[in-house]
């Protein structure tokens, strides 16, 4: 069984930075890309980052200049630092990541359960 849990959302007010961290555990014998979607109320849920196995970055263009992601493969860990906060940049914040769970197995995709991020003054 894989587990992705996610960690480090909260209340901060605009302008603050946050990092938030998700650990994947479990029956892991490889993890591909791993990323970074969120979901604002009422809205659909959006791609903000994803990050190869290599480190190579690609991000949504709305996304470019406030966030960056980043990964401990040692850890088996994806961060998302958000830096100079918005109201808009209220959501909830999902982690993913492709995951291999023994040598012949295929890749498949596990979501974590998200973690509340408000800005707000």
């Amino acid at each position: 069984q894989v587990q992705l849990v996610e960690s480090g959302g909260g209340l901060v007010q605009p302008g603050w930075s946050l990092r938030l961290s998700c650990a994947a555990s479990g029956s892991i014998f490889n993890i591909g890309d791993m990323g970074w979607y969120r979901q604002a109320p009422g809205k659909e849920r959006e791609l903000v980052a994803t990050i190869t196995s290599g480190g190579g970055p690609n991000y949504a263009d709305s996304m470019k200049g406030r966030f960056t992601i980043s990964r401990d493969n040692a850890k088996n860990t994806v961060y998302l630092q958000m830096s100079s906060l918005k109201p808009e940049d209220t959501a909830v914040y999902y982690c993913n990541a492709a995951i291999k769970v023994r040598l012949f197995a295929t890749m498949a995709t596990y979501w974590g359960k998200g973690t509340l991020v408000t800005v707000s003054s």
